[in-house]
């Protein structure tokens, strides 16, 4: 069964904003040393894990299957954005066409159909108003907050409001430098969508811990917002939720190599 609620150790070191952690400033990667520190944590309290029941240049892909599946209504894409939206089942299976493209330190999956479709530095946009195109919408927006132009992401990426203006608080604490220069000890194992509709999704990625036969789990929502979708933190910036250790991927979707 899934662990959808907050930090797992009853430390309230997990209550703060992530980058005021003291894992922070030793992070490979913005959700990976969350999870490091979160697997640490329980594993010193003694608690047991729950066991849990899925480019290239700056401009468009213009070589993707775009189709006409559409939003509808009044939805307007970017300019330059159109995606095939017509499938919207959660995912069973990783995209066909997914492929890994490196950001920073750490590779992120992409993929032509679901997205994203373009590249502006920082900012990978454009993607399927689906449940796959949340998914790898949850995984690049988040992924590069660790990273330089991380600002750039936030502006254009996160929902306006009290979320946002703390995450970007919080965010600049740390400075504009990579959290490091060392290439990410684990990565992306599985994902599976907790809750979808058109206008929100909530995402749950497995990663996995370096160094050590085990997983770790947190969960981010996203909304569609100005044909896209954003990421949607807390009030108080809290980008991640739901972050526990599991023992493996089962009742996950993967992704395969």
């Amino acid at each position: 069964m899934l662990n959808s609620g907050r930090s797992q150790g009853g430390s309230g070191e997990w209550e703060q904003p992530f980058w005021q952690q003291r894992g922070w400033i030793l992070s490979a990667g913005f959700l990976l040393v969350l999870l490091v520190l979160a697997v640490f944590t329980m594993m010193s309290g003694g608690e047991k894990a729950a066991d849990a029941s899925g480019g290239s240049g700056g401009k468009p892909d213009s070589s993707a299957d775009t189709g006409r599946g559409g939003s509808g209504g009044s939805d307007t894409r970017p300019a330059g954005c159109r995606t095939d939206d017509r499938d919207q089942a959660k995912p069973t299976r990783a995209p066909k066409d997914f492929t890994w493209k490196a950001d920073g330190t750490g590779l992120v999956p992409v993929s032509r159909s679901a997205g994203p479709r373009t590249f502006d530095g920082s900012v990978w946009s454009c993607y399927a108003r689906t449940p796959l195109g949340s998914v790898m919408a949850a995984h690049a927006i988040t992924d590069h907050l660790s990273y330089p132009g991380w600002r750039k992401v936030v502006d254009r990426q996160v929902v306006p409001g009290a979320g946002r203006d703390a995450l970007v608080e919080s965010r600049a604490a740390a400075g504009d430098k990579p959290t490091s220069g060392a290439p990410d000890g684990g990565g992306y194992a599985g994902f599976t969508v907790l809750s979808y509709d058109k206008e929100r999704s909530t995402v749950m990625f497995v990663v996995r811990v370096p160094g050590k036969d085990a997983y770790g789990t947190a969960s981010v929502t996203l909304r569609w917002l100005d044909g896209d979708w954003k990421l949607a933190p807390d009030a108080d910036g809290t980008v991640y939720s739901g972050m526990s250790q599991i023992s493996g991927t089962k009742g996950f979707v993967t992704w395969e190599a």
